[in-house]
C-alpha cells in the first residue's frame, strides 16, 4: 500500500455518507486505524462468504428438486391427445394440437393438476402441485374451459387458469347417432361428464311431443337434430341439449307434421320410424323403399324385425345378430313384439325423416342387406330366404 502524503485517497464514512480525506500529518497509520481496517475486512469477508454459502445452498436445492422431478416423478405419462375438429380458420394440425380441458369450481389443486397431467397438457403433476404451493396460487386457479397445447410451460398453463379463458368449441353430431354416442363424443371434447349427459337425457322433455313413453331409456333420443353446433366451452349441458331440440323442432315444419297426421302417425311416431330408417341404411337409394316396407309391416300388423332394434339394446353392436339375439326380452325386440319400439332408437336426418313421409311407390314386405350394405327385397318370404341365402 502506498502511503505517501502527496496521494490522495478517498474513503465514504458509512454513518454520514460523505467523503474525508485522509489525515496527512502522519506517514504511517494508528493501531485504532489499523484495527478497524481490519474488522472491516473481516466483515467484507464474512458477508462474502454468507453469500456464497446461501447461493450455494439454494443451487443444491434446486438441483436436487429437478432431480427428483426428472428421475423420481411417477406422474410423467403421455396421453394421446383426443380427436378435435377443426374450425374454419385453423388447420388440422393446429386442430389436433389443441387440447380442451374444463375446470370445475371447487376442484383441488392436485385434481387439476391429475387432469391436465392426465390430458397431457403438462408432464408432471406432482411439480406443478409444488409450484403451485411455492407461488401461492392454491385456490387461486379460475373455473372454466380452456384451450391448451401439449407440453406447455407450467407458467404458460398458470397464467391462463389464473386469468380465465372462454373459447368456442364446434363438435358435430352425424345422422344416426344415438345418446350414448353424442354424449361420448361431447366427453371426448371435455364440454360435459358423460354421466351427467346422459342423466340429463333421460328425463329431458321441452316439447309435448317428447313426452317420456314407457320402456324408454331417454325421452331426448331422437329429437337431438344432427347437425354441427359451436358453443362455449363452460356450456352446460341443459344448454346443449335445449339447443340440439331446439333445431329439430324448427327443422320439422308444420306442413311435415301435417303429413304425418294424415299419414296416421304422431310426430313420436315419424320420428321412430325415421330411426329405424336411419339405422337399418347406408345407401340413400335404400331409405325410401325401407320406410315402405316399414310402414306396410305395420299396417299388416306383421313384426318389423328390424336387427337394428336389437342393436339398440346392445352395449357393442354386432356385425350380424344371431338367432339368440331375437329371443332376447325387450319391448324393443322388434322379432318378438309387433307395432313400432317403445321410442326413437337413434336420432335420424332429414333424409330419413323425409322418406317415412314420402315413402317408395313399391310393395316390397322383406329386405336383407349385403355385405356391402345395398339391400335386396323380396315380396314373399321364399323370396326372402333365397336372398339371406345369396347375399350372406
Amino acid at each position: 500500500m502506498n502511503n505517501a502524503p502527496d496521494d490522495k485517497k478517498f474513503s465514504a464514512d458509512k454513518d454520514t455518507e460523505k467523503l474525508i480525506i485522509p489525515s496527512r500529518r502522519a506517514g504511517k497509520k494508528t493501531l485504532r486505524e489499523r484495527l478497524n481496517i481490519s474488522l472491516n475486512d473481516l466483515r467484507e469477508e464474512i458477508s462474502m462468504r454468507y453469500v456464497a454459502t446461501v447461493a450455494g445452498v439454494v443451487f443444491a436445492c434446486v438441483a436436487v428438486i429437478g432431480a427428483v422431478l426428472v428421475f423420481a416423478d411417477p406422474s410423467i405419462v403421455q396421453i394421446e391427445n383426443p380427436v378435435q375438429t377443426a374450425t374454419p380458420t385453423e388447420t388440422i394440425e393446429e386442430a389436433e394440437k389443441r387440447i380442451n380441458v374444463k375446470i370445475r369450481d371447487g376442484l383441488s389443486t392436485a385434481e387439476i393438476a391429475e387432469r391436465l397431467a392426465e390430458k397431457g397438457v403438462i408432464d408432471s403433476s406432482w411439480r406443478f402441485r409444488l409450484f403451485a404451493r411455492l407461488y401461492g396460487y392454491d385456490d387461486k386457479f379460475r373455473p372454466g374451459a380452456y384451450t391448451f397445447t401439449a407440453g406447455m410451460s407450467d407458467d404458460e398453463v398458470f397464467e391462463k387458469l389464473l386469468t380465465g379463458e372462454k373459447v368456442f368449441v364446434r363438435f358435430t353430431v352425424p345422422e344416426g347417432f344415438g345418446v350414448k354416442e353424442i354424449a361420448e363424443r361431447l366427453y371426448n371434447l371435455d364440454l360435459v361428464d358423460k354421466e351427467e349427459f346422459l342423466k340429463a337425457a333421460e328425463n329431458f322433455t321441452p316439447y309435448d311431443y317428447m313426452r317420456k313413453r314407457q320402456n324408454v331409456f331417454f325421452a331426448a333420443e331422437g329429437f337431438l337434430f344432427p347437425d354441427t353446433y359451436n358453443v362455449e366451452s363452460d356450456v352446460e349441458i341443459d344448454e346443449i341439449l335445449t339447443r340440439m331440440a331446439a333445431n329439430f323442432d324448427d327443422r320439422v315444419t308444420p306442413s311435415m307434421r301435417k303429413r304425418a297426421e294424415n299419414m296416421g302417425l304422431s310426430v313420436y311416431d315419424l320420428i321412430t320410424l325415421a330411426s329405424l330408417v336411419e339405422r337399418e341404411v347406408r345407401y340413400p337409394e335404400d331409405r325410401p323403399i325401407v320406410a315402405q316396407v316399414l310402414l306396410k309391416r305395420l299396417k299388416l300388423n306383421m313384426p318389423l324385425q328390424t336387427d337394428a332394434t336389437l342393436q339398440y339394446l346392445m352395449d357393442v353392436p354386432k356385425e350380424e345378430v344371431s338367432i339368440e339375439d331375437t329371443q332376447i326380452n325387450s319391448p324393443y325386440n322388434t322379432y318378438q313384439h309387433t307395432g313400432l319400439p317403445p321410442g326413437p332408437i337413434a336420432n335420424p336426418g332429414m333424409a330419413s325423416i323425409e322418406a317415412v313421409l314420402h315413402p317408395a311407390d313399391t310393395d316390397y314386405l322383406y329386405f336383407v342387406a349385403d355385405r356391402l350394405g345395398h339391400n335386396h327385397y323380396a315380396y314373399t318370404y321364399e323370396e326372402h330366404l333365397n336372398l339371406v341365402n345369396q347375399y350372406r
